[in-house]
């Protein structure tokens, strides 16, 4: 794999992440208050937030590790 290419997946990743993330904050912000009756409501977007959170993580890890090959390539061919 390219490293632009792990790069891009990385970056691309962490959008969707973001996005997703932004959606689902916008279904609990819309949920109104919580009531017993139907926690269901509030439960898979609350879920979901955490693992937009963990698709985030995981691809900002990913972009770190590309960008550290690219520094390490460039340290050997100086």
């Amino acid at each position: 794999m390219k490293i632009d290419s792990a790069m891009q997946s990385a970056l691309s990743g962490m959008q969707k992440g973001l996005s997703d993330m932004k959606g689902n904050a916008a279904k609990v912000a819309g949920a109104g208050s919580f009531t017993s009756d139907n926690p269901a409501d509030l439960a898979q977007p609350l879920v979901e937030l955490q693992s937009n959170r963990l698709q985030i993580e995981a691809s900002a890890k990913a972009l770190k590790a590309a960008a550290d090959t690219v520094g390490s390539l460039i340290d050997i061919l100086a």
